[in-house]
């Protein structure tokens, strides 16, 4: 898939991985609607850059952990740029607590911007893509959906949700050509990460990742760019992670 005169819905795309990602997209031609649940500064930040490469872009305003406003989040894609050809689903959130400390609303509430979002913005898009005989989604997992992630049980088991949900609605669409894929990254210098103290983001740079460097949401815009693009993956989840989930001790 060649992404001039496609158009591309991001959830999350108005700050770190998912307005990296616009960015991108819209220098290789695409029309993006960037998906956020304020109409602030970043987003017109991120408008007028995308705008700036001469390309369209609709600001959506609205939280896809809601049902009703993940299906609204696609209609308003469709109906302001006049198709959509991939969806990328990078909203989300870093919910805290062991198995014994998360309350259940935390609980749910990591299900809904993660995993049920996703179920409802890829029922509601993939009508459009089958229509246009193609199309691609990239889901944002994380490699806590990989590995054990202490004090985040509800982070870590939503985001491994995404994967397998990736494997199985890969497998029934690939015979309409509609792709699915997963993203899993590592420690990215994105504000989800900025709690971190110096000493910590040190250590993890000194003794977790074999780069030795954090990465950075230009360099998984990328990858997700690679997915959606290439088409003959599909039903894979690759980790971007300078090494991290691939180290023993």
């Amino acid at each position: 898939m060649e992404l001039a005169g496609k158009v591309v819905l991001i959830t999350g795309g108005t700050k770190g991985i998912g307005a990296a990602t616009a960015v991108l997209m819209a220098s290789l031609g695409a029309d993006v609607a960037i998906n956020g649940r304020h109409d602030d500064a970043e987003a017109k930040r991120i408008r007028d850059a995308i705008e700036g490469l001469g390309r369209r872009c609709a600001v959506i305003l609205a939280d896809v952990g809601k049902p009703d406003q993940a299906t609204r989040c696609v209609a308003q894609a469709i109906d302001a740029l006049g198709r959509l050809d991939v969806l990328v689903h990078s909203a989300g959130g870093i919910v805290t607590g062991s198995l014994l400390e998360v309350s259940p609303k935390a609980w749910h509430e990591a299900f809904d911007v993660h995993v049920h979002a996703a179920f409802h913005l890829v029922r509601a898009a993939v009508p459009e893509m089958k229509k246009n005989g193609e199309g691609a989604v990239v889901l944002i997992s994380s490699v806590a959906g990989i590995r054990a992630l202490p004090q985040h049980v509800a982070y870590q088991v939503a985001k491994g949700a995404l994967p397998q949900f990736a494997r199985a609605i890969a497998y029934e669409l690939a015979a309409d050509n509609i792709r699915v894929n997963a993203v899993a990254p590592g420690i990215i210098a994105t504000r989800l990460h900025e709690g971190l103290s110096a000493e910590r983001r040190k250590y993890n740079c000194d003794h977790r990742i074999p780069l030795h460097r954090e990465g950075t949401p230009e360099q998984v815009a990328r990858l997700i760019t690679d997915l959606a693009v290439n088409d003959y993956v599909t039903g894979e989840t690759v980790t971007i992670d300078g090494g991290l989930t691939m180290r023993i001790a």
